[in-house]
């Protein structure tokens, strides 16, 4: 993939980083192991995770949130990862089987010489139930996402969801109306996984555990929420300086040009979609 030198460059300064109203907690401060504790792995406050033939492994926070800034730093594995899915995302699957809530990053594995792609999702009250309505918006990176550790968060408030990758915004998901928008309390997971089925090219390439162990590394968790339950004068942290929720207009342009250049797939631009299902769009 041929990229220009002003793209590679990466995008324009957002002018804020929503990361340093966020307070960094240790692994074992916030979450626990979900599954797989065996390719679970904890040293000073960093996690690694890794799938191989017999498992992969996941993790859950302590508690439920009802809106908050939730985020970690994330290194991916290189070489041939088809069909292994990295991810950090929010749900209430556990509560809610088959009619939940979400809100995704996930990295989808990829074949050597292509890139990682880094797929957003919000799901309303469905999935597992035969109606899985994704919203899916799928992004490449402006930078190798295995040779470093980069920040990837999400921002959930009444008003809105963002996703952010090092602070810059990548997608803003606002509320239209209560039944295109998740409102109840969710938990905060990741994990590493086989998705062979859909993961890679929509499943044409299979994990090979030729290649295993798959490795995910995790360190500077943020988290900065309003648990469920919890005072009814909390807010969730701004994206935006000014502190009144929405973006500021050089973080849209930030948004913006990551959108122009990187943005993959748009689930309110796929002509096989069922939009009467997605009126948001």
């Amino acid at each position: 993939m041929i990229i220009s030198l002003s793209n590679a460059q990466g995008p324009p300064s957002p002018g804020f980083s929503p990361s340093s109203r966020a307070n960094s907690v240790n692994f074992n401060q916030a979450y626990r192991n979900l599954w797989g504790p065996q390719h679970q792995r904890v040293d000073q406050g960093s996690l690694t995770i890794w799938l191989d033939k017999s498992s992969g492994s996941g993790f859950k926070s302590l508690r439920p949130y009802q809106s908050g800034y939730f985020g970690a730093a994330m290194k991916l594995h290189p070489g041939y990862t088809a069909g292994v899915i990295t991810s950090f995302y929010l749900s209430n699957n556990e509560d809610h089987p088959g009619n939940h809530d979400e809100i995704d990053i996930e990295f989808l594995g990829t074949t050597p010489g292509k890139p990682y792609t880094l797929q957003t999702n919000v799901y309303i009250r469905g999935s597992g139930d035969g109606n899985i309505i994704g919203r899916e918006m799928k992004f490449h990176l402006w930078y190798d996402p295995t040779k470093d550790f980069h920040n990837y968060a999400i921002l959930w408030s009444p008003n809105e969801i963002i996703f952010f990758v090092d602070d810059v915004p990548i997608r803003r998901y606002p509320r239209k109306s209560d039944a295109t928008f998740p409102t109840r309390p969710m938990y905060v997971y990741g994990s590493i996984w086989d998705a062979s089925s859909w993961a890679t090219e929509n499943g044409k390439y299979k994990a090979d555990y030729n290649f295993q162990p798959f490795v995910g590394k995790y360190t500077n968790f943020k988290l900065s929420g309003c648990s469920a339950g919890g005072s009814a004068s909390c807010r969730a942290p701004s994206a935006a300086p000014s502190g009144s929720g929405g973006l500021s207009r050089q973080q849209v342009s930030a948004m913006n040009w990551v959108q122009n250049n990187y943005l993959v797939y748009d689930y309110c631009h796929d002509p096989k979609r069922d939009h009467t299902q997605t009126p948001e769009c």
